[in-house]
């Protein structure tokens, strides 16, 4: 031990255990305080780091304790007892090792114990800095495919500061770039503890970086279940080449509000929001989606395809064995007919055969057995139906190839299933009238293209085409979801996250255009429990937790529920920004997915003071209590101020909107 090692130690290892070590401060320490050759050190401050020579090596010890000797009863005197004098023992435990030389880094978790009466040293300001590694910031930009960086002197981001330790005084708190947004990332708090200004923070650190190069390549979109982010994050769009985009969806088909077209839903989701029953339904379901396409196509194998369909169907209504009445079991065979003709199944088969649609028959009757003898020719042996394709279609198009999906069924023996599926058709008829999925009902206009998932998702993801390339012109969207009920939310972040997910898995060079998903109130739609609601979100949520990292789509989870949290996606979350929780059952839940975090850092989250919060995980080396850095400007999410809106004169109006 040096010289100058000596001059700062404050006293000797007294015990040495696996996980705990006391310490024993040198006779006339005031105050738990240490005047050292550089500065003051507060050396007994709870979550404070001391050093421990050991062989040539550093033992860094978190304090966790701090207490003097007992003194005992019978010698308990005002007048003999000088606190300041009797002796002061340190609580540690251990929790890395720490080379001397700079240049080498600090490792987590400890190979060589201290003996007894080993020196205890304060730490200084550059070992702090290599314990945390935030000696440098930011570093040198470098140029793409072997150019140079325009400016040549642009520079980025290694960490983010965060905000200021509780603990160091004037020391910025920071978290490693690539591994605090390279893995999932939760933010969990009791409501008014500061979630929503942290996570605003944190963008706002980021995008506010002063000097090119800028964080162009990010993408965030935000589900934003209160509407509170847009005042935070609006100001974010500048010159440098940050945009933000605000998109409002309030159920409504109205113009410039969040719209998403039905048929962009996969078959899984449409099985799930009609909660089509596996055994009966579902078969019935999947044909109809695919016929929605099959009526649109004209190549020669669609048009057998089709035919022996409406032929099948026609036979079927003019069978007679569905308890319609025969007007209406003709009106069927017409509609098929019109508006789904080929060169030899049209309305002109009707003509030719004398059809009566008033009374529903032909004239004369013995015209109909050469009219279906006419049909059936065109019904096939061992024909496949046509898959989903998620081509446009209406939902009156869906509504009339169920009902013809139901009579191919009863053409092929189940008499049953229209009883069947009479529950999942009622309920596609609540989803086709009901005024809060309006937004999801996408009727094309005469000549109008229908929007395609391509433009969809690169609006999603902030993507503007030039020059037949794609570049960033939003780094930031908000899908402002607070105007929808839950039923609503759950739904579009589902297919919003699966659309991604696709995209991503399926995207050449992979894992080259990250993607974060900011889930606000997160335990609203990704729930331990199943969902109440026809679309499960946590499942997709699970999925991306699970396989997202390796296709560079990442969550980012704010939740002040995390006992009702789904424990897979908190499990594969590797980084925490925790506020203060007071729930026990939220409590246990931390304690079950940190493992590795000790019991006095946890005993912390109680009593933490409003934007304060404990950080962990891959992205800093310990864990660590910090002040938040302050928002500028807040969400929308600040307190109500009682007594101004309280106590005020007569006639002040009211200060709300209906």
């Amino acid at each position: 031990m040096s010289r100058d090692d000596r001059k700062r130690a404050i006293g000797k290892v007294i015990s040495v255990a696996a996980d705990q070590f006391v310490i024993e401060m040198h006779a006339g320490t005031d105050n738990f305080t240490v005047v050292g050759f550089d500065d003051v050190h507060y050396v007994a401050r709870l979550g404070s780091f001391l050093m421990i020579p050991v062989q040539t090596e550093f033992v860094v010890v978190e304090v966790v304790g701090l207490r003097e000797r007992d003194v005992p009863s019978s010698s308990r005197s005002g007048a003999d007892l000088d606190k300041a004098a009797s002796a002061k023992f340190l609580d540690v435990v251990p929790v890395g090792m720490l080379p001397p030389d700079p240049a080498e880094k600090f490792r987590f978790g400890v190979s060589v114990y201290p003996s007894l009466y080993a020196d205890a040293l304060y730490a200084l300001d550059t070992e702090l800095d290599r314990v945390f590694e935030t000696d440098m910031p930011s570093e040198p930009s470098l140029g793409f495919g072997g150019v140079a960086p325009v400016p040549v002197e642009a520079t980025r981001y290694k960490s983010l500061s965060i905000g200021r330790s509780v603990v160091f005084d004037g020391y910025d708190v920071k978290v490693r770039i690539d591994d605090f947004f390279g893995g999932h990332t939760a933010v969990l708090g009791n409501t008014g503890s500061g979630k929503s200004c942290t996570v605003a923070s944190v963008l706002q650190s980021l995008f506010d970086k002063p000097d090119d190069h800028h964080a162009r390549g990010a993408t965030f979109v935000v589900f934003d279940v209160n509407g509170e982010y847009i005042e935070a994050l609006g100001p974010l769009a500048k010159d440098n080449g940050i945009g933000v985009a605000h998109v409002i969806l309030d159920g409504t088909a109205s113009p410039e509000k969040f719209r998403m077209p039905h048929w962009f839903l996969e078959q899984s989701e449409w099985e799930l929001l009609l909660q089509a029953s596996e055994r009966t339904q579902i078969p019935v379901l999947r044909t109809a989606l695919g016929l929605t396409g099959l009526f649109r196509r004209d190549t020669p194998r669609a048009i057998e395809v089709r035919e022996h369909f409406i032929a099948t169907c026609i036979g079927e209504c003019m069978r007679g064995s569905d308890g319609d009445s025969p007007v209406s079991k003709f009106q069927r065979v017409v509609s098929l007919l019109q508006k789904y003709p080929t060169a030899d199944l049209n309305a002109g088969l009707l003509k030719k055969y004398g059809a009566n649609y008033q009374y529903g028959n032909f004239v004369p009757s013995t015209n109909l057995p050469l009219f279906l003898d006419e049909v059936r020719k065109k019904v096939r042996e061992d024909v496949e139906l046509p898959a989903y394709s998620r081509e446009p279609f209406t939902f009156d198009d869906l509504d009339e190839c169920l009902d013809f999906a139901i009579l191919y069924e009863e053409a092929h023996g189940n008499r049953q299933i229209r009883d069947y599926c009479s529950q999942m058709i009622t309920r596609f008829k609540s989803l086709r009238d009901r005024s809060e999925y309006a937004f999801m009902r996408y009727a094309l206009k005469p000549a109008e293209p229908p929007p395609t998932i391509e433009e969809f998702m690169a609006k999603l993801l902030g993507l503007q085409r030039r020059n037949d390339v794609w570049h960033k012109e939003k780094q930031i969207i908000i899908v402002d979801m607070n105007a929808v009920e839950d039923e609503v939310v759950e739904l579009v972040s589902s297919v919003l996250a699966r659309m991604a997910f696709r995209l991503l898995r399926q995207a050449e060079p992979r894992n080259r255009f990250p993607v974060h998903l900011l889930l606000e109130e997160a335990h609203r739609y990704i729930a331990e429990k199943p969902s109440r609601y026809a679309i499960d979100a946590s499942k997709i949520y699970e999925r991306i937790a699970k396989e997202g990292r390796k296709y560079g789509l990442f969550l980012f989870v704010a939740s002040q529920r995390p006992s009702e949290l789904s424990k897979t996606v908190l499990s594969q979350c590797s980084n925490f920004v925790i506020h203060r929780i007071q729930n026990p059952d939220d409590l246990s839940q931390i304690r079950q997915m940190t493992p590795f975090i000790s019991d006095a850092v946890l005993k912390r989250l109680p009593s933490l003071p409003k934007q304060h919060a404990l950080v962990f995980g891959t992205s800093v080396t310990l864990p660590t209590t910090f002040k938040v850095r302050e928002a500028r400007p807040l969400p929308k999410s600040d307190d109500a101020k009682i007594r101004e809106l309280w106590f005020h004169g007569q006639e002040r109006a009211a200060l709300i909107k209906l």
